[in-house]
C-alpha cells in the first residue's frame, strides 16, 4: 500500500460518508420520522439531524475532501490550464463545478429549513442529493 492509496481511500471515504449520509437521511430517517412522529417532534428531530450533519460536513467532510483533492490533483499534475483539456481535465472541472453547486444547494437547504421555507428546503435537498450522486459518477471517470 502506498501513500497515494491512503489519500485516495480517504477521499473516497469522505465522499461515501457524505453521499451515504444524504441517502440515509432521505431514504431511511425522513420516511420513518414522517410515519411515526407527530409534526412537532419530527421537526425537532430533523432539525437536529440536519444541524449535526452540517457540523460534521464543515468540520470533517469538507476539509478532508479539499485536502485530499488538492493532493490528488497535484499528483496528477493538474493545472488551471489542464482543467480545460479533454479527458481528465474537463471531467475534473465538471466534478469541481458540480461539487460547488452541491455545497451551495446544501447551504441553501439549511438556510431554508431554518427559515421556515419548506418548499425551497425540499427542492435544495433533492438538488444536493442528485448533484452529489452526479459528483460520484464524474469521479468514476477520474480513476487512473
Amino acid at each position: 500500500m502506498t501513500w497515494w492509496t491512503v489519500v485516495r481511500f480517504l477521499h473516497v471515504l469522505g465522499a461515501a460518508l457524505w453521499v451515504g449520509g444524504q441517502l440515509t437521511v432521505s431514504l431511511v430517517v425522513l420516511p420513518l420520522a414522517r410515519r411515526t412522529l407527530p409534526d412537532e417532534q419530527r421537526a425537532l428531530l430533523l432539525r437536529a439531524v440536519g444541524r449535526r450533519f452540517g457540523v460534521v460536513t464543515l468540520a470533517a467532510f469538507l476539509p478532508l475532501q479539499v485536502a485530499t483533492g488538492l493532493v490528488l490533483a497535484a499528483r496528477n499534475h493538474v493545472t488551471w490550464a489542464s482543467l480545460g483539456q479533454p479527458g481528465y481535465g474537463r471531467i475534473l472541472a465538471a466534478k469541481l463545478a458540480l461539487f460547488c453547486a452541491v455545497l451551495a444547494a446544501a447551504g441553501l437547504h439549511g438556510w431554508a429549513s431554518g427559515g421556515g421555507r419548506p418548499a425551497l428546503a425540499r427542492a435544495m435537498a433533492i438538488a444536493s442529493l442528485v448533484g452529489s450522486v452526479g459528483v460520484v459518477l464524474l469521479a468514476t471517470g477520474l480513476v487512473s
